[in-house]
């Protein structure tokens, strides 16, 4: 009855505090201030610096400013246009043709990138008016955008992946790798959904134009041989064991300078602009984490973590049926919080009670990036949805319809790697020297 009074009194806190407008982080250190106030026994302020010190003092977060700034260069440069070209010659003999562009540009991106709002706002920009002066329907090219630019999150390097290996305490270079093999099944996963549609409305499509000779297919690809590298360079001393996430990150950030320079878009503007965006989203991310971290402090002193892994052993629920609850509240979440908030304001809670059920972190940080991915496509506060709305001027509700079916195939992952771990767990096995 006791975890329960504590439970409830900090729910209705957090909720007063979000629903008022108070920045999420500032919420967090709120209802953490309260749960020591009232159940923890122990000195909020001297726990709040401590924490604060101890949840910033990382060698491990010095990856996510730089990976954020690779991005974010990127994100300046003419990389989406030249995505285009050179991807539309080899789609062309596919099913659905350009509407794969949406699907592999979001996938190349998001190896360079590491956010799902900034894929989908990188591809879309050049991809939605392409498609819309070819023919091509706006509900299906919006759904497969919102969908493909959820590899943002997935596919490494993954400002997510970053953000739960320091929460969990899980190695961020395995995370990376664990990410590889399911970002390339949600990526065929939508790219045969796309195809599958094409067979069915046939009629929806546009003519379809000349074929390109090879030769001209090879030439356009030119433009994505810079990104390629780039991708190589990044995750293959990862994976190889010559670098660490940090170094990795480092290496991307000059490779990204370089792609800039050579594409001639690097100027001090851009250059400054890509320097503050980062510095903006890397202080608005380590505030939620300081926020997270007192939280969970917090949490420990109430007891509320260990008595409900305690509960979980009691009951013995099985491993499906907690990963079952667990979605539905990340859903639940989503539809409120953005992917990075419901993370580490779940884990000081659920982490306990995931390891009480025997299920491997490792793999379950891929899981639930895969079920947050979700939440970025649900509405009201699905960031995805809101670039889209942006770039097309369609209300919020049109664009999520369009991206429900999309819902549909992450969950169809989910189901996918819960029944088959090794698709997670199988490059993190086999590497070397991490």
């Amino acid at each position: 009855m006791e975890h329960t009074i504590i439970t409830i009194t900090l729910l209705l806190a957090l909720f007063a505090l979000l629903g008022g407008g108070v920045w999420v982080a500032l919420s967090l250190i709120g209802v953490g201030i309260i749960g020591m106030e009232l159940f923890g026994g122990a000195p909020a302020g001297s726990i709040l610096a401590s924490t604060s010190w101890a949840s910033s003092a990382s060698w491990t977060l010095t990856a996510l400013p730089l990976f954020i700034w690779m991005g974010e260069i990127l994100y300046r440069t003419r990389l989406s246009e030249d995505m285009f070209k050179g991807l539309s010659p080899w789609m062309r003999g596919l099913p659905g043709r350009l509407l794969h562009v949406n699907v592999f540009g979001c996938g190349i991106f998001a190896a360079v990138s590491g956010s799902s709002a900034a894929t989908a706002a990188t591809i879309g920009r050049i991809s939605l008016p392409e498609l819309k002066s070819r023919g091509y329907p706006d509900k299906i090219a919006m759904g497969s955008l919102a969908g493909a630019g959820t590899l943002g999150l997935l596919i490494p390097p993954s400002i997510m992946m970053i953000v739960y290996g320091v929460a969990a305490q899980v190695s961020i270079s395995r995370l990376f790798i664990a990410g590889i093999l399911p970002g390339l099944l949600l990526l065929a996963i939508f790219s045969g959904f796309l195809m599958l549609w094409a067979m069915f409305n046939r009629d929806k499509l546009p003519e379809e134009t000349q074929a390109l000779p090879f030769l001209e297919k090879l030439r356009g690809s030119k433009l994505l041989i810079p990104v390629v590298l780039l991708i190589v360079a990044v995750i293959g001393s990862i994976y190889a064991g010559f670098a660490t996430a940090t170094e990795a990150a480092a290496v991307g950030v000059v490779g990204a300078l370089l792609i800039a320079l050579c594409s001639g878009s690097l100027s001090r503007e851009t250059f400054m602009a890509s320097l503050m965006g980062a510095v903006c989203t890397s202080c608005m991310i380590f505030f939620i984490l300081l926020g997270a971290a007192y939280l969970t402090s917090a949490m420990s002193f109430t007891g509320l973590p260990s008595a409900l892994a305690d509960w979980i052993i009691a009951k013995q629920l099985s491993p499906y049926l907690l990963l079952l609850a667990l979605t539905l509240l990340f859903i639940v979440l989503g539809c409120f919080l953005d992917g990075i908030s419901i993370i580490l304001l779940t884990t000081a809670v659920v982490l306990p009670a995931v390891q009480a059920a025997g299920i491997d972190l490792l793999w379950f940080g891929i899981f639930v990036i895969l079920v947050v991915e979700m939440a970025q496509i649900t509405p009201p506060v699905g960031f995805n949805l809101f670039v889209i709305q942006n770039l097309t001027g369609y209300d919020m509700w049109k664009v999520a319809k369009a991206s429900f079916p999309f819902f549909l195939l992450l969950v169809l992952a989910a189901i996918l790697i819960t029944a088959f771990p090794q698709i997670v767990l199988l490059l993190p096995q086999a590497m070397r020297g991490i």
